[in-house]
């Protein structure tokens, strides 16, 4: 394997890996978006009304405390209008997260649970 000196770090790396020491990266919108207060709020507010459990997990009879985040189900990339409505936000565990952002759960099934959680 053909090594090298980082300038960057001073740590040995592969010659065709790229140290990312010392590079800023350009806040993209939706990130913009993320860091805001209003976000914050929302968030958390999301997460109070699901009564801090995973709306997927307790539609199933299973209720899921931690690593509580809560999901955009359109993305902000496609409507950043979208950021604070809160039938396009449902408070998922992690795993859950994971399966929403790969498609595998239905957003048409992931708004009926925003709906639910509005009425409560």
């Amino acid at each position: 394997m053909d090594l090298k000196s980082c300038s960057k770090c001073g740590r040995i790396h592969p010659r065709s890996f790229k140290c990312n020491v010392g590079r800023k990266y350009e806040q993209t919108n939706e990130r913009k978006l993320r860091s805001s207060s209003a976000w914050t709020r929302k968030a958390k507010q999301i997460k109070e009304d699901a009564k801090g459990l995973c709306e997927v997990c307790r539609d199933g009879g299973i209720y899921t405390y931690n690593g509580l985040e809560v999901h955009h189900i359109t993305k902000l990339a496609e409507n950043p209008d979208g950021l604070l409505e809160d039938d396009n936000l449902v408070c998922l565990c992690v795993r859950h997260h994971k399966e929403a952002d790969a498609g595998e759960i239905d957003a048409d099934y992931l708004r009926e649970l925003a709906k639910e959680r509005q009425k409560q």
